[in-house]
């Protein structure tokens, strides 16, 4: 199954996203050019996630001059970011543009290449450190991993919050 294929995950295409992200991945990129990028992404992906995968609501607004209707995003009280330590912090910064009131989650994992390849082409994945807040089943979580080569530590990272909700 891919990505694609869920009804319970939100694959990110915006323009500027993929347009940063391309630029992230260049070898040319320098150190501090790649972590304000990475900002950037985070920012850009909050909002994504907020414009794609968060529902809104009308609610009355009182003005200097009227009573009229607005809209606000529900649930922005209830996202959770998981940190995958290396990378994502300066990802997550963005993100916490998009989300200040978000609840932070760390989780230190990584291939473990000391180890060789497994039968199946892939490095084993360890899991060292994990200091997760309480998830809810309202709670959106964003699992915050930009660097992603195979996928196998974000499916391992996955499964280990899946276990712990």
């Amino acid at each position: 199954m891919t990505i694609e294929d869920r009804d319970d995950a939100y694959l990110i295409t915006h323009a500027l996203a993929t347009d940063t992200l391309s630029r992230l991945r260049d070898a040319e990129t320098e150190q501090v050019a790649f972590r304000k990028g990475l900002v950037k992404l985070g920012r850009i992906c909050g909002y994504e996630i907020i414009d794609g995968a968060m529902e809104t609501e009308y609610v009355p607004v009182e003005t200097p001059l009227a009573e009229t209707t607005g809209e606000r995003v529900k649930g922005l009280d209830d996202v959770v970011i998981i940190n995958v330590l290396r990378a994502a912090t300066p990802f997550v910064e963005g993100l916490l543009k998009a989300f200040p009131r978000a609840k932070q989650g760390v989780i230190s994992a990584g291939r473990d290449e000391a180890a060789g390849m497994t039968d199946d082409g892939e490095f084993p994945i360890t899991i060292d450190y994990v200091k997760l807040p309480e998830i809810r089943p309202e709670d959106t979580v964003i699992v915050a991993d930009p660097m992603l080569a195979t996928g196998s530590t974000m499916a391992a990272v996955l499964d280990h919050v899946l276990d712990e909700a």
